[in-house]
């Protein structure tokens, strides 16, 4: 193996392609930030790209795209179709019957919580390792799958409705927390909500496992108005003590059977006030009380404006527009708290069209993106300690190194979404680290497949800048700029008209070189 190259080294390479003048190819000069596509002969130019407005259209809404998304795509009929396809996933049936079958690799994720905590206590299996088997399912399933858009808004709300993995306790209930969130994704918030909030896992997180008409507890009425709803400055202290005696009565078993309960004789009675929501309350079941409360939540302007915020800062921009904001929370309470609607107005207005490349991707977004862009298949793992340095368990640990692991936020506001918090030196760094690693195929070394570094070449002969404008539609799903082309030369000190065979040194010494500085530039670490 060649030696690494200094971080450094490649950082400045990077900085300096595009600040100079233009690339000389094939005799002529390319201004810089320009594609040089006219100047690859038409037999290299692969199959027809996306418009730049699907481009950024599936970019948002996926995990990477990939040369079999875009074919999928264009067969779709382009961006808009595609995306209306995915909103409904039932039916996209192509390989997800595989998808849906990677649940199996894990025994644990398919255990009782009963089950679960008994092997925790007697020392057989950890919570913890459950849970990394969990997240470790979450990742292949979203590198995986072809309904991208589920995979999305199921890390959406689960991060909106956050209950940690690394928790003692709500693990024993969390995999059908997860699956309850998936089953939601699509549906109305409204049932998604009440779905969330009465389910075990969020009641033994928040501490509603144990709030009695004696003991009000008020972790989960308060992060119920904070996080989950309304938002901070629209309500007061009173509101979050009746808050918390509406939820009475939701409880779960914490020191037999894990099973989730509800018991009348647990729920306070008497009149309850949240804000405008106002009830005699005089029944001991107070279930019909807690969906006509969440139901208020879930319908309030409020809530609307917050959720709205949410999704234009995700899917659209940081700062986000106030009018576009405005727009999506009328449009989803006009349509009962439908999720669809919103999103597709979300797409439509012109504000998404213009923030292309305006989203950092995040650790996770970042390594899920990789082993798409490098079709690294990976294969099922082995049971027990003999599968620790597999792949499938590996994948893991990498997104660890780059700062975030799946849904391990510890704070109930669920991980941020914001440039700023995945835009650090070191992040950059550890990225940079991942892309030369995986491009090299130096580790993980069991269980995962990668492609040779001849696989790369679109002919057994071909220009250095025909291989660069090859690579950059293959990983980033467009034409090459004259600013990448002398990026990659400069690294590798090549020439752009120069001759690339298998025999030559960038196929057998400096592909992953080459590769990662594709997978380094803001075109690949931006969405």
């Amino acid at each position: 193996m060649p030696p690494v190259p200094a971080t450094s080294s490649r950082r400045a390479v990077l900085a300096r392609a595009g600040a100079v003048g233009g690339v000389a190819v094939a005799g002529a000069v390319v201004a810089p930030g320009t594609a040089h596509a006219a100047f690859v002969p038409a037999r290299y130019r692969g199959a027809p790209l996306l418009s730049s407005g699907s481009r950024h259209l599936v970019s948002r809404f996926s995990y990477g795209i990939t040369p079999s998304l875009a074919a999928s795509v264009r067969q779709d009929g382009g961006g808009s179709a595609w995306f209306e396809k995915q909103l409904d996933p039932a039916k996209i049936t192509d390989t997800d019957t595989d998808v849906d079958g990677l649940r199996s690799w894990w025994s644990g994720l398919s255990r009782t919580p009963l089950d679960l905590w008994r092997r925790q206590v007697t020392g057989v299996e950890g919570g913890w390792e459950v849970m990394a088997d969990y997240q470790r399912w979450l990742l292949l399933r979203r590198v995986s799958s072809q309904r991208q858009v589920l995979e999305l808004m199921t890390e959406f709300w689960e991060n909106h409705l956050n209950v940690p993995v690394n928790g003692d306790g709500p693990f024993t209930h969390r995999v059908s927390y997860g699956e309850t969130i998936r089953r939601h994704a699509l549906g109305s918030f409204e049932d998604l909500l009440h779905a969330a909030i009465t389910h075990p896992a969020m009641l033994i997180y928040l501490d509603q496992a144990v709030s009695t008409k004696k003991h009000p507890n008020e972790n989960l009425g308060r992060e119920l108005l904070e996080l989950h709803t309304v938002g901070r400055g629209t309500y007061a202290e009173t509101d979050v003590k009746s808050s918390a005696r509406i939820l009475t009565g939701w409880l779960v078993d914490l020191w037999d059977t894990w099973e989730p309960s509800y018991s009348p004789d647990a729920h306070w009675t008497g009149p309850v006030t949240v804000m405008g929501f106002s009830d005699a309350n005089p029944l001991a079941d107070g279930r019909d009380l807690t969906r006509r409360y969440l139901t208020y939540l879930a319908r309030h302007p409020a809530t609307a404006q917050r959720i709205a915020r949410k999704l234009v800062r995700k899917f659209v921009r940081d700062d986000a527009p106030q009018a576009l904001v405005d727009h999506l929370a009328k449009v989803y309470l006009d349509n009962g708290t439908a999720i669809k609607p919103v999103l597709r107005a979300l797409v439509a207005h012109p504000a998404f069209a213009s923030a292309a490349g305006a989203k950092v991707k995040d650790p996770c977004e970042d390594l899920m993106s990789t082993f798409r862009a490098l079709k690294i298949f990976v294969s099922r793992p082995p049971e027990g300690d003999a599968g620790e340095e597999h792949a499938a368990n590996v994948m893991l640990w990498q997104a660890s190194s780059l700062g975030a692991m799946p849904l391990a936020w510890p704070r109930p506001d669920g991980q941020p979404n914001d440039n700023e918090s995945w835009s650090s030196p070191s992040r950059l760094i550890a990225s940079m680290e991942l892309h030369f690693v995986l491009s090299g195929g130096w580790w993980p070394e069991i269980g995962i497949t990668y492609r040779s570094p001849g696989q790369w070449l679109p002919q057994p002969s071909v220009r250095f800048d025909v291989l660069v404008d090859h690579l950059s539609q293959q990983l980033l799903g467009r034409r090459s700029t004259s600013a990448l082309l002398q990026a990659c030369c400069e690294h590798l000190d090549v020439r752009p008209g120069e001759h690339i065979t298998r025999e030559h040194g960038v196929v057998k010494w400096n592909m992953p070189r080459l590769v990662t500085t594709l997978l380094d530039s803001p075109m690949f670490l931006t969405r």
